[in-house]
């Protein structure tokens, strides 16, 4: 049997740690796991073979280009997978020089989703519903006096690439005049990048993932978020696998279709109060809480590679729904957060008692495995060492 080298990146990545946990347990796969530190959550995996650190792709990319580069040459990897957006746009953008193996569409079709303003320009195009929006080249070009309470503020890019870094961006509610004031002071970039003012649509937030081959949609999967850090809306810390809605998938696969899509996705849509779903956004990477998909039937890490590698693979026609990932220490401080927010102290109470019994029989830790079990050991020293530094 054939055997191939894959290079795991960003691996501090909880998604990184499931990439490589999926892809570890083929026997006939190599893996190598990078990160810009001394040790990282998917290195200290058992399934993987080999642990590198790298220059910041973050704060050092030309470095990174140059190491990566450096790296392809010595080793030769059949196929290289970043899982944060970072990564996976610098190496994109690279590419002419660079040539390296990947499992992504190229650059421009990934501009074209992510990229939010062409995205929402794409789905007005398909009448895929979007909030009422408007775009603005720079701080400059917004008049203040036409702005209509409250909204969203959204900058085109979530990072920025400033030749020698990255910037990242932060998406705004904006409910009056002083909460305007104080974003922009915040987020001083604005000046001089693009971003759109989008109509606040409440409700709750819903996604579909994907996998796509050269256009074609291959499998899809949903889930639901049970509770999330901060417990407002943030990071999921656990989730349940769900049925995917028909009218979801048909928008995603609108999109992804038209975008001529390769390789996966996260669709992400905003459901209003009367059930209408508006698109907020498409994420062309692994999502965090990728453990729950693979849990439930839907190895989408397997899926691709198999795929891009032209290995037998078969795809399921279904997955569990109802099962459950808890990140355990994401939980525990959303339940901390909670304690500290303005909540009754029955609602506090009621809180607690979720946390101690989150549904033993479908829930599977994301981090903490008795196969694998030394992940869990390190972000706990990690966790226990950013506590004494508070």
């Amino acid at each position: 049997m054939t055997n191939f080298n894959i290079l795991i990146l960003d691996a501090a990545q909880r998604s990184a740690l499931a990439v490589t946990r999926s892809l570890g347990q083929h026997h006939n796969l190599h893996i190598t796991t990078a990160e810009a530190a001394p040790a990282a959550l998917a290195g200290k995996s058992r399934y993987s073979n080999e642990y590198l650190c790298c220059p910041s792709a973050e704060h050092q990319p030309q470095a990174f280009i140059d190491w990566i580069s450096r790296l392809q040459s010595e080793r030769q990897f059949d196929l290289v997978l970043p899982v944060t957006e970072i990564t996976s746009q610098l190496i994109l953008m690279n590419q002419d020089k660079l040539a390296l193996p990947t499992a992504f569409a190229d650059y421009p079709v990934v501009m074209q989703l992510a990229d939010k303003h062409r995205l929402m320009q794409l789905a007005d195009s398909l009448q895929v519903p979007t909030p009422k929006w408007r775009f603005y080249s720079s701080l400059g070009a917004l008049n203040q006096q036409e702005i209509q309470y409250p909204c969203v503020i959204k900058p085109a890019l979530s990072r920025l690439y400033l030749d020698d870094h990255w910037q990242a961006t932060t998406v705004g509610i904006i409910r009056d005049e002083d909460s305007l004031q104080r974003y922009l002071q915040k987020n001083p970039y604005l000046q001089t990048t693009g971003f759109m003012l989008q109509e606040f649509i409440p409700g709750h937030g819903a996604g579909v993932f994907c996998l796509y081959n050269r256009g074609q949609p291959i499998t899809f999967f949903a889930h639901k978020r049970l509770r999330e850090k901060p417990p407002q809306g943030g990071v999921s810390v656990l989730s349940e696998s769900q049925t995917v809605d028909p009218t979801l998938q048909s928008l995603a696969e609108k999109l992804l279709t038209s975008a001529h899509w390769h390789g996966v996705a996260m669709v992400e849509f905003r459901i209003s109060p009367e059930g209408t779903p508006y698109l907020m956004e498409i994420n062309t990477r692994f999502w965090g809480s990728l453990q729950l998909s693979i849990d439930s039937g839907i190895n989408f890490p397997w899926l691709l590679v198999a795929q891009t590698l032209q290995l037998p693979h078969e795809i399921p026609g279904s997955y569990k729904v109802g099962q459950r990932l808890r990140w355990l220490l994401g939980d525990f401080d959303s339940l901390y957060l909670y304690w500290k927010s303005s909540e009754s102290l029955l609602k506090k109470i009621k809180r607690s008692l979720d946390f101690l019994w989150p549904g033993f029989f479908t829930t599977r830790y994301e981090i903490n495995r008795w196969s694998d079990l030394k992940p869990a050991l390190f972000e706990l020293k990690q966790y226990l060492a950013a506590l004494r530094g508070h």
